[in-house]
């Protein structure tokens, strides 16, 4: 897969199943005849779904995990509705950092991971 960057920083390729999620957020309703009615609200909305790495060191994950410490972040995705690259500002979801077992350095902190799981979402500004 084609590098993504977070604030600038390219991050490593994902282990696999990365899913490019696009929501077209409607306000509807039904009318009287029981018709959907409504219409687009803003622009679609992007989430970068299963991201995930595998053996990574305990540095490169604290390096993912610095970028996305921050509410906000600057994405740049793979579009795959021009199949081009999109910038936009996106926030980190829930973060998982599995230890491998029996990979700590002499104070018992993990060197290494078994994984490091992430979802972005789009922030849906204009």
């Amino acid at each position: 897969m084609a590098t993504l960057t977070i604030n600038g920083q390219p991050l490593p390729s994902p282990y696999k199943d990365v899913e490019f999620i696009i929501e077209t957020m409607v306000n509807s309703g039904r009318n009287a005849n029981g018709t959907v009615v409504g219409e687009v609200v803003g622009r679609d909305n992007y989430k970068v779904n299963n991201l995930e790495w595998r053996g990574l060191d305990a540095a490169e994950v604290s390096r993912i995990l610095s970028l996305l410490q921050n509410f906000y972040i600057t994405a740049k995705i793979p579009d795959p509705v021009t199949n081009g690259w999109k910038t936009i500002a996106m926030y980190p979801g829930n973060r998982t950092a599995k230890p491998l077992t029996g990979w700590v350095d002499d104070e018992g902190k993990p060197t290494r991971y078994e994984y490091l799981k992430v979802n972005i979402i789009d922030c849906g500004v204009i």
